[in-house]
C-alpha cells in the first residue's frame, strides 16, 4: 500500500516530533525566561482566584502552553536561526 502526500507529512512531522533535539543557540535561555514568566502568572492565578477547578484548570492550560512553545521552539529551528 502506497503511502499519499498527507500519509508522508504526517509520517516526516511524527519523525520530528518524537525525536530528541537538544537545545542550541540561545534555546534555553529562552526556555528558562517562558518559564519564569509563566511561574509568575501562575502565582498571580493562585493569588487572584479562589481555590476551584476553574483556578487548576487555568495552572494546567498554562503549563500546556509552556511546554508547547517550548515544543515549537525545539522541533522548529535550525542550527542557524
Amino acid at each position: 500500500m502506497g503511502h499519499s502526500a498527507a500519509d508522508k507529512i504526517m509520517l516526516d512531522r511524527i519523525g520530528r516530533d518524537f525525536t530528541y533535539h537538544a537545545p542550541k543557540g540561545d534555546q534555553p535561555q529562552r526556555y528558562e525566561r517562558l518559564r519564569e514568566a509563566a511561574k509568575a502568572l501562575a502565582e498571580m492565578i493562585v493569588m487572584s482566584c479562589p481555590d476551584s477547578r476553574e483556578r487548576a484548570l487555568a495552572i494546567t492550560k498554562l503549563e500546556e502552553a509552556v511546554m508547547w512553545t517550548n515544543a515549537g521552539i525545539a522541533r522548529n529551528e535550525s542550527e542557524s536561526t
